[in-house]
């Protein structure tokens, strides 16, 4: 008789040989697409002027007469952000509109510089980096007349200070870029302020707690003390009212502007407060108000607003643009 663990092993070996060895296993099939390529400027991080910020790309649309272009600003408060995510991008090269997005100095910067007001900087850069685009017309193959402004938050308020500003060419300057016209054809923004004076604002918004940092209320050491100081902000009006009256978009409209499309998300409540007061749509009912008032052309979106003419920016970019 054979002994118990003899037996465990004979049985053990007919198992093993009964059953097959496992198969290798496949290998995991990835369940994620890889990433799609951003599209790469046609001119990247072109220079338009000394600081390492005044840089922008350049992506032409396949034309052969001169085409449009969307000048592209991007948001972040004038304290961070950058050129790569351009709006609008694919629609309007795909109708033939090229594209230029553009970095600029940021207001902290300025402040640390000690320049005052610190939104001079970036206001400033814009219009000069557009004279700078005007100047490229010819080479880049662009109407000088068919620009049109657009971005998010405080690059759609960048947008509106341009749609907005009187020309600030100056012809009898030396600099061929300073002798450039820095008036839009057409400005489509989203989330814009529309006016850079606490005391509308508090009307406005009660909660509203942007904008100080454009005149120098914020630590530019710490990028998160620039909405805490408001009460200071509305306290010290006057003392930068000034200003104020220089560069918010709201103090600038004119008769002769051009049209300009407001989008947001949210329903407005003037006078109510808001869940994200930095983004209202309560600006731009105001500016609306506004520009009506003046004679100058203003579309507003919102969810449930009437009188919807163009469903989105690129809608309105385009057709502005193409006309």
């Amino acid at each position: 008789m054979k002994s118990p663990a003899i037996l465990t092993l004979i049985l053990a070996a007919s198992l093993n040989a009964q059953t097959p060895a496992p198969a290798t296993k496949p290998a995991a099939v990835p369940t994620e697409k890889p990433a799609t390529p951003k599209r790469a400027p046609t001119l990247a991080n072109v220079p338009y002027g000394a600081h390492e910020r005044q840089v922008l790309d350049f992506y032409k649309a396949d034309a052969v007469k001169p085409t449009p272009l969307l000048f592209f600003i991007h948001g972040g408060g004038w304290v961070a952000g950058d050129k790569s995510k351009v709006g609008e991008l694919e629609a309007c090269l795909k109708a033939g509109i090229s594209v230029v997005s553009i970095n600029y100095r940021y207001s902290w910067q300025a402040q640390l510089a000690g320049v005052m007001p610190p939104v001079q900087w970036p206001l400033e850069d814009a219009a000069r980096a557009l004279q700078f685009v005007r100047s490229k017309a010819g080479e880049w193959n662009i109407d000088k007349q068919r620009i049109g402004a657009s971005g998010g938050s405080a690059g759609a308020c960048s947008s509106l200070y341009l749609a907005f500003h009187d020309d600030m060419a100056d012809p009898k300057s030396s600099d061929p870029i300073a002798r450039e016209s820095t008036r839009l054809w057409c400005a489509a923004v989203s989330g814009a302020q529309t006016s850079l004076d606490p005391k509308q604002l508090k009307e406005w918004t009660p909660n509203s707690r942007y904008g100080g940092h454009a005149f120098g209320f914020m630590d530019p050491n710490e990028r998160k003390t620039r909405d805490t100081r408001f009460a200071e902000f509305l306290e010290k009006r006057e003392s930068v009212l000034k200003w104020i009256k220089m560069y918010s978009p709201y103090e600038l409209v004119s008769k002769d502007d051009p049209p300009v499309y407001l989008y947001y998300t949210s329903v407005p409540g003037i006078g109510q407060e808001q869940k994200d007061p930095t983004h209202t749509s309560n600006y731009g009912v105001k500016l609306q108000e506004h520009c009506r008032a003046i004679g100058d052309e203003c579309e507003l979106v919102y969810p449930g607003a009437p009188e919807l003419k163009h469903k989105s920016i690129a809608e309105f970019l385009i057709e502005t643009l193409k006309k």
